[in-house]
């Protein structure tokens, strides 16, 4: 069973799959050890058998080469840092997903809890990176931001690898104030709709890897069709000599994650 909840709602994804499982257990027989907690078919898993996980987007981390020394020191308290799909993937488009690793000996809450913290913390150091990065490698930032919308506004085909990276500066470009908020929501919906399975979904034939490219580049050229250039005049924490010609564009000091 999973719950999944936008945003950092780990306890509010908890109570809605912790209400489920209390009604199955009413009917069900589950394979229970008053001493060792539910028996599972994967013994890492033992105990609550409850994994609980939060997806991040740190492109500033990344950029700034820090990401690997965060993962080691979430590992070293016993969580797991994985790509996108989970065990054995890629972080593409910058997205992380960190879950608890220890099942056993631990109550639920408390599991959320910890892994709670982390999150937060790991959302503080993201947060500086950029500032840092702002402050230290403006061009570097902002050559990305660039570089990602010509493309993502011209290409004709792009697989899904160049598509993530691309809509994760994007949906940094958002974040810091160099697109207008408006457009944050058309950028959400594009990291979901341009992966192979949806593409295929929405198409009446079978469609050749060639094929889903071409129609990721569309569907992406058309969904941002209206995004204007990449403003930086008004971005916070930006020297004035990275900032260009380009006028403040109204945008709010505030850097959400």
């Amino acid at each position: 069973m999973q719950s999944i909840r936008s945003g950092l709602q780990l306890r509010a994804a908890f109570k809605a799959i912790n209400k489920v499982d209390t009604e199955l257990e009413k009917q069900l027989d589950y394979a229970f050890d008053s001493e060792l907690g539910y028996l599972t078919a994967c013994p890492t898993n033992v105990g609550t058998g409850m994994r609980a996980s939060a997806m991040v987007h740190v492109p500033g981390l990344v950029l700034s080469e820090q990401i690997n020394q965060i993962v080691q020191a979430v590992n070293k308290i016993g969580l797991a840092v994985r790509g996108l799909y989970g065990e054995g993937t890629e972080a593409l488009g910058n997205l992380f997903q960190v879950s608890n690793q220890t099942t056993l000996g631990e109550k639920e809450e408390e599991i959320i809890d910890r892994l709670q913290k982390v999150i937060l913390e790991i959302i503080n150091h993201e947060e500086n990176a950029r500032q840092v990065l702002l402050h230290n490698k403006p061009n570097t930032l902002l050559d990305h931001v660039g570089r990602s919308y010509g493309i993502l506004r011209h290409a004709y085909s792009m697989n899904s690898k160049e598509a993530l990276n691309h809509l994760s500066f994007a949906k940094l470009a958002c974040d810091l104030g160099i697109y207008p908020d408006s457009k944050r929501h058309a950028l959400d919906e594009l990291f979901i709709e341009t992966q192979p399975a949806h593409l295929q979904q929405g198409s009446p034939q079978r469609l050749s890897t060639e094929e889903r490219d071409v129609l990721r580049a569309e569907i992406i050229r058309i969904k941002l069709a209206s995004l204007p250039p990449p403003d930086f005049g008004g971005v916070p924490g930006l020297p004035p000599e990275s900032r260009g010609d380009a006028a403040p564009n109204g945008e709010s000091d505030d850097i959400p994650f």
